[in-house]
């Protein structure tokens, strides 16, 4: 799993599973499977859009993923996460797009785990929209606290691929056909997915390294 989402599941991811399995009337192994999934889809729903508002441009990239962190990011919401949950609990029709954050990537997804858990497709709706709060509210929150405006964006370069986006029911059936369930299903599934690659020449890179080991680029 990448570095934001282990940090983010070791800070968070008790207080987020208790939240959503409460709200949504579900076991907490089922929220609590339901996190590493979405939480990565979100990132790459921003990745997407920096690659589509700003291509290679830099300065551009970050000036995207600041609108849309200084918009929908508050880092407040994680110090106390109940008055968000009941909030989007209350919403009759819940958006699993995000808007154009993950489109139709969020209805494949719907469709998709509602299937594999058996539960009512506005379950899943409403899981979507909860946590993403908590995930931009936590890239706001380590932007403010230092790594700052760049920082956040190459975070989320390094730490999603949008191309799983393409044909997220895809990649969810490959990895959830046939295998059984648990945690450790779903973080075995992301490692390979979603691990962080090369911004340059698009290889992927194991944790620790400096250099790209396809093409050199320092990281």
């Amino acid at each position: 799993m990448t570095d934001f989402l282990e940090e983010f599941l070791k800070m968070y991811g008790g207080n987020v599973t208790k939240e959503l399995a409460s709200n949504l009337g579900i076991k907490q192994d089922m929220a609590a499977q339901l996190i590493p999934v979405i939480a990565p889809m979100i990132l790459s729903g921003l990745n997407r859009q920096m690659d589509q508002h700003g291509g290679s441009d830099q300065q551009a990239r970050t000036q995207r993923v600041n609108h849309i962190l200084n918009k929908y990011g508050n880092p407040d919401v994680l110090e106390d996460m109940g008055p968000e949950f009941r909030r989007r609990a209350r919403v009759q029709d819940a958006d699993p797009q995000l808007g154009g954050l993950l489109g139709e990537s969020g209805i494949q997804a719907t469709n998709t785990l509602s299937k594999q858990f058996n539960v009512d497709p506005a379950v899943i709706m409403k899981a979507i929209t909860m946590l993403a709060p908590m995930v931009l509210g936590a890239l706001s929150q380590k932007r403010n606290g230092g790594l700052g405006e760049s920082g956040i964006a190459s975070l989320i370069t390094n730490n999603a691929d949008s191309s799983i986006l393409d044909d997220v029911a895809g990649f969810l059936i490959q990895g959830l056909a046939g295998k059984g369930s648990g945690q450790g299903l779903f973080e075995n599934l992301l490692q390979g997915i979603m691990q962080p690659k090369c911004p340059k020449c698009g290889r992927a890179i194991e944790k620790g390294n400096d250099f790209c080991p396809g093409c050199g680029t320092r990281l």
